[in-house]
């Protein structure tokens, strides 16, 4: 079994998580600000965190993922950062946060898709900082009525324990819940009824990751309901039970559907890489004489291929790759007309 481990991955991903681990430490001022409450939490962070590097280091190691990764750091310092630069913000814009990618396969699976995602990115960006002890509150010296915020142990701002402020920032968690809730509602009733969905759905690769995220979800917001309307009666079963579902979903993170969390962000290089190749020299197809995409992608192209063993090399020192689809199906067209006139029939 530890044959199979691939070591760069696992240097990688063992410093990653030694790297979170003294971040913890250092963050939390030697765990002085840390919530032991939040142990079993912490040991899920930190296994995802490893299984998640792992994953991301045998992914980057691919030759055309590795090809994209370079190409996209390299246009991004060239000489042309700016407009690079600013096609990065749109894509992000446009593609991450107004998840277009998904809202251009249905209006309704688009707004459940982003009120899950809105809602997950709300809650890692309350959750993880609490975990490690790099946020923390307490209330001011002297006083009962007004809360202090720290990050990193130092101290950010004070608010009233009373005011709007204090039930927004404590309730965050609740709204990320409610937020997961809706989303994941829309796409179970989408999975129950869309005839094409019912076809080729699974539970593992297609309900299961609902299931979870709206079991986090309502065990979550039962610690709250149970706190506010049950005096703490079911807290233990509540806590325990959210516990679990969490660190279920940590646990998971890397090897299932949820890692493309994870692997989404990457893809915002691609937009980077159109732009700079509709701006940059064009390949033109030998056989229409048209250009047909950018010369740096069919450059990539040649290179990745060689990687993996493909060599579409031709005589005189061209290539394949240099074809356009047309151009392609012509090459082929003659082939097989070059193989019939040397077998003697071109029937039959």
């Amino acid at each position: 079994m530890l044959s199979t481990l691939n070591p760069v991955a696992l240097l990688t991903a063992t410093l990653a998580t030694l790297a979170l681990v003294a971040s913890i430490f250092v963050g939390s001022r030697n765990l002085a600000n840390f919530d032991a409450a939040l142990v079993p939490y912490l040991f899920g962070c930190i296994f995802a965190c490893f299984g998640v590097a792992y994953r991301y280091s045998v992914w980057l190691q691919r030759p055309p993922t590795w090809r994209y990764f370079v190409r996209g750091w390299q246009l991004l310092f060239s000489g042309r950062a700016l407009v690079h630069g600013w096609e990065l913000i749109k894509s992000f814009a446009v593609d991450f946060v107004g998840q277009r990618f998904i809202r251009n396969r249905g209006r309704v699976r688009g707004i459940g898709h982003m009120l899950m995602a809105g809602g997950c990115i709300l809650a890692f960006g309350v959750t993880f900082p609490l975990v490690f002890g790099w946020i923390h509150f307490g209330l001011r010296p002297g006083g009962i009525d007004t809360y202090e915020l720290y990050t990193f142990g130092f101290k950010t701002m004070e608010f009233p324990l009373h005011g709007w402020f204090a039930e927004l920032i404590f309730n965050a968690l609740n709204w990320a819940a409610i937020l997961v809730i809706a989303g994941v509602v829309l796409l179970i009733r989408r999975r129950l009824t869309h005839a094409g969905q019912i076809a080729i759905q699974t539970f593992e690769g297609d309900w299961l990751p609902l299931l979870l995220l709206l079991a986090i979800s309502v065990t979550g917001l039962g610690i709250t309901l149970d706190y506010r309307f049950m005096r703490g009666e079911a807290h233990q079963f509540m806590a325990i039970t959210h516990a679990i579902t969490v660190i279920l979903f940590l646990v998971w993170l890397p090897f299932g559907k949820f890692y493309h969390i994870i692997q989404r962000p990457a893809q915002l290089g691609v937009a980077v890489y159109r732009r700079a190749g509709t701006d940059g020299p064009q390949a033109v197809c030998p056989h229409t004489g048209e250009p047909f995409t950018s010369k740096m992608h069919t450059d990539d192209l040649k290179h990745v291929t060689k990687q993996l063993g493909f060599d579409y090399t031709l005589a005189g020192g061209s290539s394949h790759l240099d074809l356009s689809p047309q151009g392609k199906r012509a090459a082929l067209a003659k082939a097989h007309l070059a193989a019939r006139q040397e077998s003697g029939a071109f029937f039959g």
